[in-house]
């Protein structure tokens, strides 16, 4: 449920000699505004190539599976014919929706452009729901989303359970107990043991929220390598990046003697701190990356849950986005522009290539 927020309107100060608090509280929150900083996950761009459709409702999205095989065949004879095998993905649009609550009032008595503000926030609103919506379909997190219809995947939630269209609409990664007859295929000389083995949610080394072990990234590349995915990306969040960084193999480089800000510094694990030192200070300034560790590059960002971080192939996108109709404004009262309108989009989105992620679950 979204509860209404009501705004802070210029006339509330009214007869007040020093201006009043309304007027002080909208002086603050525009200065805080100049300096505010969002964390920008830009998840399309990772996880999915957008795709526009016409039609609105549920669209069906078929992929082949493997299917056909050579034969040996004798002089005369002709081989027996081969039909494609079809996997199809169900992906649910709906519409969603943000009213701005902009009056002519609001207009009228302030002394600056509210109206600017409430768009801008509004914008905001958006890339913060879209993000929220991946991230939560992508590495399966938290407890049931009511506003977004995802589930809580974890180590033992089965395929079966992943799968259901009815209780889970958006999909996931391959869960436990997958089989050939799902989205499960056959892949070079691997069993359908060793692949089902290679579900995509694990349990990691610590149980700690945070807390990264290498052995349980090397093992997510080697899962994924079963599957016929070369993994590419890891995303983690400010918790494990902090871990990560305490890590011998990383701090190693800093435990002898070194100069800091023209000073001699000596210890185990010295870390500069003077901003023209630290070689990390400004390792997250675009957008979140963090260098490479086994090949993969490492994207750090406060939206990744802290109990869970993400090891990818994104040279395949792992999800489809459908969007029927792209974010607009519905004039609920033609000729008075944004007063009493709002903000509406049409889209769906859904796993749709299983053996492309690994998560790795801090349980």
């Amino acid at each position: 449920m979204v509860d209404a927020t009501p705004g802070i309107l210029t006339s509330l100060n009214t007869g007040s000699a020093d201006g009043g608090a309304g007027e002080r509280v909208l002086i603050d929150y525009k200065e805080a505004i100049r300096d505010y900083r969002v964390t920008d996950l830009p998840v399309m761009a990772f996880f999915a190539d957008p795709m526009t459709t016409d039609t609105g409702g549920d669209i069906d999205i078929t992929f082949a599976k493997p299917s056909m095989s050579m034969e040996q065949i004798d002089e005369g004879n002709t081989p027996q014919y081969q039909h494609t095998k079809l996997r199809s993905e169900r992906v649910a649009v709906k519409e969603w929706g943000l009213a701005v609550g902009v009056t002519r009032r609001m207009i009228e008595d302030s002394r600056f452009n509210e109206v600017e503000m409430a768009l801008n926030e509004a914008r905001r609103a958006v890339d913060r729901h879209m993000t929220n919506h991946v991230v939560k379909v992508i590495f399966g997190s938290g407890s049931a989303d009511a506003t977004f219809g995802t589930v809580a995947i974890g180590a033992t939630t089965t395929e079966a359970d992943i799968t259901t269209f009815s209780t889970n609409p958006q999909g996931g990664f391959l869960g436990k107990d997958a089989t050939f007859a799902g989205r499960l295929d056959q892949y070079a000389d691997q069993t359908i043991a060793v692949l089902s083995g290679a579900k995509s949610y694990n349990n990691a080394t610590n149980d700690t929220a945070g807390a990264i072990a290498l052995s349980d990234i090397a093992a997510a590349i080697s899962r994924m390598s079963k599957h016929g995915a070369s993994a590419t990306h890891l995303f983690i969040s400010p918790a494990h990046y902090e871990n990560l960084l305490k890590m011998a193999d990383f701090a190693s480089v800093f435990t002898n003697t070194m100069a800091v800000s023209g000073s001699a510094v000596t210890g185990a694990n010295v870390m500069p701190t003077a901003p023209e030192s630290n070689p990390f200070s400004g390792m997250l300034n675009n957008g979140g990356l963090a260098g490479q560790i086994y090949g993969l590059q490492v994207v750090v960002n406060a939206y990744v849950p802290q109990d869970r971080m993400g090891v990818f192939d994104l040279s395949a996108k792992p999800m489809a986005y459908v969007e029927r109709r792209p974010l607009t404004v519905e004039e609920a009262n033609p000729g008075f522009g944004i007063v009493g309108s709002y903000m509406s989009m049409r889209y769906g989105l859904k796993i749709v290539r299983p053996e492309a992620g690994q998560i790795i679950i801090n349980a």
